[in-house]
């Protein structure tokens, strides 16, 4: 279990004050120009020691994704583009950062651009994120005010600027290149990579593209060194993770644990358990809407970490627990982050704006029971279809969760063809 003094967020409540003089009062902002001192290697080497492995979904690692930005100038400036797009359904962790705990994002913006000579940052906020926008700004103002980012940032001699820019509210923004497209005033559809941000990113520059936990939780790190941060966590997945926990538990909450906490001991500890007890649970989704669902028996013995869950053929993902319990209708459950990925579609790639359109038609019928059969097997190879074949990860979350659907609960979609069908035969003999 993580101790209070191991927590990097210490106000992901807002029990306590959020400006300037309040995070200060917590350590932030505590000696950030030595931070920079070390130097860029030294930054990048102990993101390296400490694990970091990144927090928006897809695990890579930190510390090498910040060592692929070019190390000697050639003219254009290098970007740092902080990902604050938090749209994937059931996922509200970084938007309790922002908005009780923005000076860890404003203090990790400096220290990570510096770390990759960049100058000048953008956060990239969702549209619906109104409040969290009005706190975030408030915390760059105080930053500028007391000359902590702006020239000379912190007195180290790095110039630095810090930009936040509102959203419209697409989910495909939250995708990295379509919101590099977004953030220069384009439609926002993702591009093909090759080229990869870090060699042509926004405005055709060196870009990195990070989440706002793992840009949030670098000063601490640095602080504490790279060796405290991987003590949590089995090995390959280390450090403090935010988890948001939703659905049919007795008190959902975000909460900051260490990496690989067992689900039962997240569960009773931080919710008070699942609604109606342990024998009432009936599926989770580990990782926000995009990765497959696991059945109640797999999470028992399930460990909250990148790679266990991978092995169980789903995720981590942003560490979103949707916990179901057997009053769901997962059928249901399912098509509505069906309906929900057709619509949030852009429609670049054809296996994604018409399979996801597809699929939901089909998955309509299997909530009713009005499908075939056979339409399970003939679903679930769509999914194959659609899958890998699009130019950003879309298309696999729409495929993902009817596969985790299909692989753990054919059963119940069969079982409602058949009662579905019954039920006609009766009606007719009735007659």
């Amino acid at each position: 279990m993580l101790q209070d003094q191991d927590r990097i967020f210490t106000n992901i409540y807002g029990m306590h004050d959020r400006s300037l003089a309040g995070a200060r009062a917590r350590g932030h902002w505590d000696g950030t120009k030595d931070l920079i001192a070390l130097g860029r290697d030294k930054i990048v080497d102990i993101m390296k020691a400490s694990g970091l492995r990144g927090r928006g979904g897809a695990g890579f690692p930190t510390g090498l994704k910040w060592s692929f930005m070019p190390k000697e100038s050639d003219d254009r400036p290098s970007y740092l583009v902080v990902n604050a797009d938090e749209s994937e359904p059931g996922t509200c962790k970084d938007r309790e950062i922002m908005r009780h705990d923005p000076h860890t994002l404003v203090e990790g913006c400096l220290i990570a651009s510096f770390a990759m000579g960049a100058h000048a940052c953008y956060i990239y906020i969702r549209g619906e994120y109104i409040r969290e926008r009005e706190a975030l700004q408030a915390a760059i103002d105080e930053a500028y005010d007391a000359g902590l980012i702006g020239k000379n940032a912190c007195g180290s001699g790095w110039d630095f600027d810090l930009y936040l820019h509102h959203g419209a509210g697409a989910y495909i923004c939250g995708e990295e290149t379509a919101l590099l497209e977004s953030l220069e005033g384009k439609k926002g559809m993702p591009r093909m990579k090759p080229p990869f941000p870090a060699g042509a990113g926004l405005y055709g520059c060196p870009t990195t593209v990070n989440n706002v936990e793992s840009i949030a939780v670098v000063p601490t790190i640095l602080r504490r060194g790279g060796e405290w941060f991987a003590g949590f966590g089995r090995p390959n997945n280390t450090g403090t993770k935010l988890f948001a926990i939703s659905g049919h538990v007795n008190h959902p909450c975000v909460v900051e644990e260490a990496m690989s906490i067992p689900f039962r001991e997240l569960i009773d500890r931080h919710c008070g358990g699942i609604r109606g007890g342990w024998g009432n649970l009936k599926a989770v989704i580990p990782g926000g809407s995009s990765v497959p669902c696991l059945p109640a028996a797999t999470m028992d013995d399930a460990i909250m970490d990148f790679d266990w869950l991978r092995e169980q053929r789903s995720g981590l993902g942003t560490a979103a627990v949707i916990v179901m319990d057997q009053s769901t209708d997962i059928i249901k459950a399912i098509w509505r982050l069906s309906k929900f990925y057709k619509h949030e579609s852009c429609g670049q790639c054809t296996p994604c704006r018409e399979g996801t359109g597809w699929m939901m038609r089909v998955m309509d019928r299997l909530v009713t029971g009005e499908a075939e059969v056979e339409e399970i097997d003939m679903l679930l190879d769509v999914t194959k279809q659609v899958e890998g074949h699009t130019i950003c990860a879309l298309g696999d979350a729409a495929a993902w969760p009817i596969q985790g659907l299909i692989r753990h609960f054919r059963d119940e979609i069969e079982d409602r063809i058949k009662a579905k069908r019954t039920g006609r035969v009766s009606a007719v003999a009735a007659e």
